[in-house]
């Protein structure tokens, strides 16, 4: 799950550009990303080693990183006097996921540590190969020691459709972005026994979380360790128990296990094919490190059990989490991704005019490349999560890009899976995210006069079975003098708001030079958000989170 994981960055290795939280939040209902970056040892040490060093990728769930780098600190032997060096990133899954539908083989890692084998199945032809478990964590239900032996369950646990179906809230996670939020409510049908009504008690718990009538995973987890009576109950991991507690310097949160068994995470470690194919034996070699039968011990001391279900170190009486692993409970892989499916369904459409700075100071550098081709990047990984029920076109601006205009239409507003001339609406979006780092003009940048524009169209093209933004990115700050200008901006936005047409501007400040002042007093003017993305490596995180939220 990895939200709540702590972590910290080894020196000399360069952070990986973080999911476009802002520009794909645009185009998304998904969830923050962060990314750490850890080198398998510092350079010192490589230097010492004497063979010839190959480096191997390896992507992990933010909340296992420490086991991975601990397991990876030491080159692995290969023949001939070379080694395999682990370069160990931390990020989300749904990260991971969306970057195996949009980057390169060449940038994706070579072997993947997801929290769950949901996330592989979720990678459809990807290529994935399994080659075992680094660690495995049950899902529970989280909840205070106080609210557990109010309703009797530290004697008999319920089931989980029992839980369900208390008067307790529930705090339900981020499906699109968490494997045990998911799990969890396959386990929920299962347990109601899988027909309409079953169906329908889940749904139910999805537009109550939707509808911000029950708490967050957050707030629940503080909740419990305040040790309150009226704790929420919240599912997560058996490993999440132990590590909020530690964190809290609390006993309070404790870990209910229903009676009809747990669905696990499974930290399964995954081959993800590449170009480099020269590099087998490396990859070979980091597999093997991390599915070796020593591995166990390491995974218990972090707080995980071992594949055979070995309790962690620190579980037992007065912790919250019992030795004893929990019974298993095995989930229908095919109804589960029906769930998934139903369930992304609920949530309404999203249309999105994705306006995109294409003036010269986007060719700033930014981590392996520029500005520009992280904006690229981001927006094509945002895209690959959408469904085709979503809508989406793109405009370019700069400073006159267009004769006096300073925007062009790139791509009309439409659904994802319509006609777009031959090909479908998203394979055009693709086309024009590409030519990105192709578009860059000279001459500033003509903010105010294309935000304008930009909400004007949204409003004409407007669907009122959809949520209607402008997600507006830009690295600069206004430089037409000839246009209009802020004050007069704001003032003829609040004018033209139509309530039976609202039109959100999502802005995103990227770099230090971004105007993200006069972004946050126009997305004030609109009912919508702006975001800042300083580093602009952080900008997939902040386009995410902007999507998910949507203004």
């Amino acid at each position: 799950m990895g939200r709540h994981a702590s972590t910290s960055a080894r020196t000399g290795v360069a952070r990986r550009p973080a999911l476009l939280a802002g520009l794909a939040l645009v185009l998304v209902a998904v969830l923050v990303v962060g990314g750490l970056w850890w080198a398998g040892r510092d350079d010192a040490a490589s230097e010492a080693t004497g063979c010839t060093e190959q480096t191997v990728r390896v992507t992990v769930a933010p909340e296992v990183g420490a086991l991975v780098e601990q397991l990876l600190a030491e080159p692995q032997e290969l023949s001939g006097g070379a080694c395999a060096v682990a370069e160990v990133t931390a990020e989300e899954p749904l990260q991971t996921l969306a970057d195996l539908g949009a980057l390169d083989a060449g940038a994706l890692p070579q072997v993947w540590v997801p929290d769950s084998s949901l996330w592989a199945a979720r990678a459809g032809d990807a290529g994935l190969e399994a080659a075992g478990s680094v660690a495995t964590s049950p899902l529970v239900l989280a909840t205070s020691r106080a609210a557990a032996e109010g309703l009797g369950w530290t004697e008999t646990p319920p089931t989980w459709g029992q839980a369900l179906t208390t008067e307790r809230p529930l705090a339900v996670p981020d499906l699109t972005a968490s494997a045990e939020g998911l799990s969890v409510l396959a386990a929920v049908r299962q347990s109601l026994g899988g027909g309409e009504a079953a169906d329908n008690a889940v749904v139910e718990a999805v537009l109550a979380a939707a509808r911000g009538e029950v708490p967050s995973v957050a707030d629940a987890l503080r909740a419990g360790t305040e040790g309150g009576a009226d704790a929420p109950l919240v599912p997560v991991s058996e490993q999440e128990v132990l590590a909020t507690n530690q964190a809290a310097g609390s006993d309070s949160l404790v870990a209910v296990y229903p009676s009809d068994g747990s669905p696990s995470l499974d930290y399964p470690v995954l081959r993800v094919p590449t170009a480099e194919e020269d590099a087998a034996p490396a990859v070979d070699a980091v597999v093997q490190a991390l599915t070796a039968g020593s591995v166990g011990t390491a995974a218990r001391a972090t707080g995980f059990r071992d594949s055979d279900g070995g309790a962690p170190d620190g579980a037992g009486a007065g912790t919250g989490v019992q030795e004893a692993a929990p019974a298993a409970l095995q989930l229908d892989g095919a109804a589960l991704q029906a769930l998934l499916g139903r369930l992304s369904s609920l949530a309404t459409p999203s249309r999105l005019l994705t306006v995109i700075d294409v003036s010269t100071s986007m060719n700033a550098p930014a981590g392996n490349g520029t500005r520009a081709t992280l904006a690229r990047d981001a927006t094509k990984s945002a895209l690959t999560l959408l469904p085709d029920s979503y809508s989406g076109g793109m405009w370019a601006f700069a400073f006159e890009l267009d004769g006096d205009r300073d925007f062009v239409e790139l791509a009309p507003l439409r659904q994802f899976g319509e006609d777009a001339g031959g090909r479908t609406q998203r394979q055009l979006l693709v086309e024009q995210f590409d030519s990105i780092p192709d578009l860059l003009r000279p001459g500033g940048t003509g903010l105010y006069d294309t935000t304008l524009a930009a909400v004007r169209a949204a409003r004409d093209a407007y669907d009122p079975n959809s949520v209607n933004t402008v997600v507006l990115i830009t690295d600069g700050e206004n430089e037409d003098d000839a246009g209009i200008q802020l004050g007069p901006l704001l003032d003829t936005l609040r004018a033209e708001a139509d309530p039976a047409r609202p039109v959100k501007v999502v802005g995103i400040a990227l770099g230090p030079d971004a105007d993200l002042d006069a972004l946050e007093q126009i997305g004030d003017a609109t009912g919508g958000a702006a975001y800042q993305a300083l580093d602009p490596e952080d900008l997939q995180g902040v386009l995410f989170d902007a999507i998910r939220r949507r203004g």
